[in-house]
């Protein structure tokens, strides 16, 4: 199987293997991700919603509650680059600076909380697809930054679920924010994935 990254061998892999390094020995890398998708899933079950502030060291922690079971490295910071198809992520040694900046920005944004509508969901789509840029771990990025924007939605009296947005849909939105800084197919997905809490 082709590493879906295209880092080749690397250190969070089994020698002459894509299959990440486990703790529970898997080295078949379907039934490795079948067992992190229930894994994460009844995780997330299990997380309690937290309101803002929200910082680095949340997502992290996120990352680690959602992936504990399967990985060492779970929570910390890739030591790797990574890319994926025309899409290259943040260098490792950048990656703790400019997500603290994100992070930042959204403090200074008060969390979206004091928002209408529709520059939520502008705010939400941008922040979305800078994050999403950083990706900071070596897997598990995209459930954990879900994890953390439903949390973002909630703060702010929303509920937020992507089940109405198909897996090619999302991919696109997310080259278009990251290439071509366009937000608007992000956004668009946001406005009809979020709903009052009623």
């Amino acid at each position: 199987m082709v590493d879906k990254y295209g880092v080749g061998q690397d250190p969070y892999t089994y020698s002459n293997s894509s299959t990440l390094i486990n703790k529970l020995g898997i080295k078949d890398s379907v039934e490795l991700s079948e067992l992190e998708n229930q894994i994460s899933t009844l995780a997330i079950a299990e997380i309690d919603f937290k309101p803002a502030p929200y910082d680095f060291s949340y997502l992290c922690l996120l990352h680690e509650k959602l992936f504990g079971d399967l990985y060492q490295w779970a929570g910390k910071i890739r030591t790797i680059s990574i890319s994926k198809q025309d899409t290259r992520f943040c260098q490792p040694e950048f990656i703790q600076k400019e997500a603290n900046k994100l992070f930042k920005q959204l403090s200074k944004k008060d969390f979206f909380e004091q928002l209408g509508f529709d520059d939520f969901c502008q705010e939400m789509a941008e922040f979305y697809i800078e994050l999403n840029m950083v990706h900071p771990f070596r897997e598990g990025n995209g459930r954990t930054q879900r994890l953390l924007f439903e949390h973002l939605a909630i703060d702010c009296g929303y509920n937020l679920s992507f089940e109405g947005t198909s897996k090619d849909q999302w991919i696109e939105s997310n080259i278009r924010g990251c290439l071509d800084c366009n937000y608007q197919p992000m956004t668009e997905i946001f406005t009809r994935s979020l709903s009052p809490i009623i």
